[in-house]
């Protein structure tokens, strides 16, 4: 199966911006590009289309206007439409499944209040195996050229956060980008230390030097597999979301991990990736891991 990268279009400026963003991504990393419409048939009869095959006609002209834009920009470029009749969510889960990444846009309303993901964009990122990239309009391409950062997110153990910088390194490659990887930590209860713990912390010189070493680790299979991507380690005390968040202009694209597994009230995002979705002015990747 041919590699590429799938946007979700509705025809609106924020997924324009989303297909722009995803089409760039595509040349950079030397894939095709598909461009779907997740459609479910709605009757409109004030606007004069009140049967399926007038509005599947719509949806067509419409990728088919998408997708003309887009090779009009990138001669070369392999693009390919779709329209994925169905449930939207699960429409876009499948499309997910089957590409190296799925972008969609999202709207913004200004810096506080930032992405307003809706039902739709929230739960795919929630389902999807593969990583999930969200574009707020007015993202431009002159960011991506600016000398701005990777940013991505490290916690836990070098597995917890595998995907995630595999992701990263594997853009900033294609960039040219630096990455910085982010490892926020806080003052555990005083019930949290245990005598297994005390003697790591103690062995590390303290908890700053024993979370930079943690990050180190976990950034030691991803520095010897890309040389000559540039690293800025990071290592900040506080929360997750707030220390990421605080990067946010620096960024040309935002990476963070979500726990792929469900609960009892279904698939989360997590709170951490919920606030930089939510908040970031960059384009976000989401990237499950087990």
């Amino acid at each position: 199966m041919t590699r590429r990268i799938t946007a979700g279009v509705d025809g609106t400026e924020e997924s324009l911006a989303a297909l722009a963003w995803a089409a760039r991504e595509a040349v950079r990393r030397g894939l095709a590009l598909r461009v779907v419409h997740a459609w479910q048939f709605e009757p409109y009869e004030a606007i004069g289309a009140a049967d399926p095959d007038t509005e599947a006609g719509w949806v067509r002209d419409m990728l088919a206007e998408a997708a003309g834009t887009v090779t009009g920009h990138h001669r070369g470029l392999e693009v390919s439409t779709d329209v994925l009749e169905g449930s939207p969510v699960e429409a876009l889960v499948a499309a997910a499944a089957e590409a190296e990444v799925l972008v969609l846009g999202s709207r913004g309303h200004g810096p506080v209040v930032g992405f307003l993901l809706g039902s739709v964009g929230q739960q795919v990122i929630a389902e999807a195996g593969r990583p999930v990239v969200l574009v707020r309009a007015g993202d431009e391409p002159a960011a991506e050229a600016s000398g701005r950062e990777i940013v991505v997110g490290q916690q836990g153990e070098p597995d917890d956060s595998a995907e995630a910088l595999r992701f990263a390194f594997e853009t900033a490659a294609a960039r040219g980008a630096t990455v910085r990887a982010v490892r926020a930590w806080t003052l555990p209860p005083v019930f949290a230390y245990s005598p297994g713990s005390l003697k790591l912390l103690d062995e590390a010189g303290g908890l700053e030097p024993y979370e930079k070493k943690a990050l180190e680790e976990a950034l030691r299979p991803w520095r010897e597999r890309f040389p000559d991507v540039a690293v800025v380690e990071h290592v900040e005390m506080g929360s997750a979301g707030q220390v990421l968040l605080s990067l946010a202009g620096r960024a040309q694209l935002m990476v963070v991990g979500r726990r792929a597994h469900r609960t009892a009230v279904g698939a989360r995002i997590g709170s951490v990736a919920h606030g930089v979705l939510h908040h970031a002015g960059c384009p976000v990747a989401v990237v499950p891991h087990g």
